[in-house]
């Protein structure tokens, strides 16, 4: 049954798509680990770091857009599900460090003995094993959003105002691990991790596998989405974004679709976190600032909401981007260039860059076939 929904929902696009992914899980490490450093075709432990940490935003946009284009749901504060996913794996990389932190605990991380912490937080239990740690990823950013949506859409919060009410979620977040005595190690965050799964997360081929798995991930995603917008449980979901109120009138319990698709996609918001840390070596309360959740948005919009594939686009893009333009000289100029291209966005490419692409070739079709017109679940451009 798995087989044939999966085989039904993957069309020529699609398998494409996830066939490029494949090859460049495969390619970049071989080129970093294979590819003699003097070879033009080297790529440096950096350049995989890099993008490894772009294949995690490209994650996060993946969820966004499975919400956002395909239900109508804006949230301006998924970065808070990224963030919990991430803290979730940091606690247990620092639970790893043990006796080789700068006080050498054996148990309590070096925040903690530089704050005279007496003993270990009980929510820190277990962290020590990293299939706890797994369920934690997956479990924690679930829950909030369960137990926030089922509030929210309960009472039929909807539009500008969820929009709202989901920013203010992951700043108050925010201000709370801010705190030192939250015991997340307040301001500095968790960070000097040493090794995961015995492995050090510094050497060369964990970078290289954290990559391949990050892009593993991305696949998996790619086909959960893909599954659940082909389905009819995702023509529901259409039709929520387009009609709620006519939806609701037609029989549909609105709210629990909208729950469940909220919560599928925290859950796939913090498995990005989690992939992010180990790469990046570093997760602080500034992951929580509502400005990580609205770039996020940003993605989605310049690739093509309702799209999947220009979701993915979107973050790979504008994080270049970011890279390239915050570097050197550049640096103090890049939130002008990011308002400018989604303001070129908004006006010149309503669709996103994959969207109006999309369109642009069934036009074409159309114009050489009318019996080819053929309906499409993207969002209108005024929405």
């Amino acid at each position: 049954m798995i087989a044939g929904l999966v085989s039904g929902a993957l069309d020529r696009g699609a398998l494409a798509f996830l066939a490029t992914l494949a090859a460049i899980g495969i390619l970049v490490p071989v080129l970093n680990l294979v590819v003699p450093a003097t070879s033009p075709f080297y790529l440096s432990s950096y350049f995989v770091a890099l993008f490894g940490k772009y294949l995690c935003f490209a994650i996060l946009a993946l969820s966004i857009d499975l919400i956002w284009g395909y239900c109508g749901i804006l949230s301006l504060g998924h970065g808070a599900f990224f963030a919990l996913g991430g803290y979730a794996m940091g606690m247990y990389l620092m639970r790893q460090i043990g006796t080789r932190g700068v006080y050498a605990h054996p148990v309590l991380p070096d925040f903690m003995v530089f704050l005279n912490w007496p003993e270990l937080p009980i929510y820190w239990y277990g962290f020590q094993h990293f299939a706890y740690a797994a369920f934690m990823v997956l479990f924690v950013p679930g829950l909030l959003a369960f137990v926030f949506g089922w509030f929210a859409f309960r009472s039929r919060v909807t539009g500008v105002y969820l929009s709202i009410i989901t920013q203010a979620m992951t700043f108050a977040l925010m201000l709370g691990f801010f705190r030192n005595n939250f015991g997340f190690g307040g301001n500095n965050g968790l960070t000097d991790f040493k090794d995961i799964l015995g492995f050090n997360v510094q050497a060369p081929w964990t970078r290289a596998a954290l990559f391949m798995i990050s892009t593993l991930a991305l696949m998996l995603g790619f086909v959960i989405c893909r599954v659940v917008v082909s389905s009819k449980f995702g023509k529901v979901l259409v039709a929520i974004r387009d009609a709620e109120a006519r939806t609701r009138f037609l029989g549909y319990r609105v709210e629990a679709y909208k729950l469940l698709v909220f919560t599928l996609s925290a859950c796939m918001a913090g498995v990005a976190g989690a992939l992010y840390v180990p790469q990046v070596g570093i997760i602080n309360p500034s992951e929580f600032s509502p400005g990580k959740s609205i770039e996020a948005v940003i993605w989605v919009a310049v690739g093509g909401r309702g799209t999947l594939t220009g979701a993915v686009l979107g973050a790979v893009l504008v994080n270049y981007g970011k890279t390239y333009f915050t570097s050197g000289v550049l640096a103090p100029y890049w939130l002008f260039v990011l308002g400018g291209l989604f303001v070129a966005v908004t006006l010149l490419l309503p669709r996103g860059i994959v969207g109006t692409i999309h369109q642009r070739w069934r036009e074409w079709r159309e114009r050489r076939d009318p019996a080819a017109r053929v309906p499409h679940a993207a969002p209108r451009a005024a929405e």
